[in-house]
């Protein structure tokens, strides 16, 4: 009999295909429908596909789970680490959206220092022919840069920063021995002596309003924050309290506290960019995710080795 898996959410019709190929399958379009599917229609569930949700009380649902494969490189929303304590496993879907989400990064950095979307509005409100040049922005060459987060995609970001010859300093929870950047072991500090800030950190409680009032404040009237993380990592309240009184100078955000709801008060400030969570938002890379939840499933089944493992399960993989 074909191992049962069941999967949450409307993926690309080529997982659908994938997964029919390989297991039998069980689709439930949202959490809804999946809560008022009875405990009997779960019994047999082994694996999990779902969009970076999992909490331990559905986890408990399925007692044959053994593999929870997640679309996206964050799974906050997944309870990974009960799933490690009862065995399961947990995937995520790393590497192939970094291109996408550096690119999405600079894109945020240059529309919101050179007032792109104000710019535009400039132009097509006639202010060009009767008002005359519009403002002077700033540059962003040569500006020093802070990236909140120096995994796989800081990195990426960090390299793209390189063509605009910023200088490029990181803070997270440990120095890495392996770059050459200047680490700050203190936020406040690295907020202070930069230009930007740069959120890309995972998100989850220890990492809840790490970027708070006295890293904004730091930062400063003529700073720029940009957040690709998770809205929960700035203290957004803060941040528009800031954005108003011109204790920060600008930022651009693709993620926020309360998805897919807005603090309405950014809409018209000239100083902010918004963009509506799609740092990773392109066929080609949301292709390759969702390649990557398929070969998650099917690498762990046939071979008990997934491809990217989270590493709250590594000591299941490796033991």
């Amino acid at each position: 009999m074909a191992t049962e898996v069941l999967v949450l959410g409307n993926f690309f019709p080529s997982v659908m295909t994938d997964l029919k190929e390989n297991f039998s399958v069980l689709h439930m379009q949202n959490a809804d429908e999946l809560a008022k599917l009875d405990d009997e229609a779960l019994a047999n569930v082994e694996g999990f596909a779902t969009f970076g949700w999992a909490p331990s009380d559905v986890i408990d649902r399925m007692p044959k789970l053994k593999l929870i494969s997640s679309f996206g490189v964050g799974y906050d929303g997944v309870a990974a680490e009960y799933a490690a304590s009862i065995g399961v496993v947990v995937t995520h879907t790393p590497n192939v959206l970094n291109d996408d989400v550096a690119n999405t990064t600079i894109m945020l950095l240059l529309a919101t220092m050179r007032r792109l979307i104000e710019q535009n509005q400039y132009l097509r409100d006639g202010r060009w022919v009767n008002e005359g040049n519009a403002p002077l922005t700033r540059s962003i060459a040569g500006k020093k840069v802070g990236i909140v987060g120096l995994g796989r995609i800081g990195e990426a970001i960090a390299h793209k920063l390189s063509v605009f010859n910023c200088e490029v300093v990181y803070h997270s929870r440990n120095q890495k021995p392996d770059v050459t950047f200047v680490y700050y072991g203190n936020l406040v500090s690295m907020a202070r002596d930069c230009d930007v800030l740069i959120a890309i950190t995972p998100g989850g409680p220890a990492t809840n309003k790490l970027i708070n009032k006295a890293v904004i404040e730091a930062l400063g009237p003529q700073g720029t924050l940009i957040n690709v993380a998770r809205g929960t990592v700035v203290d957004e309240a803060e941040m528009v309290a800031a954005l108003q009184d011109g204790r920060l100078g600008s930022a651009g955000l693709d993620v926020f506290e309360e998805e897919p709801k807005v603090p309405e008060v950014l809409f018209d400030m000239n100083n902010v960019v918004l963009t509506p969570h799609v740092a990773s938002a392109t066929w080609e890379t949301r292709q390759a995710m969702s390649d990557l939840v398929v070969e998650n499933l099917t690498a762990y089944f046939d071979k008990g080795a997934p491809v990217a493992p989270v590493p709250e399960s590594d000591s299941l993989l490796n033991s």
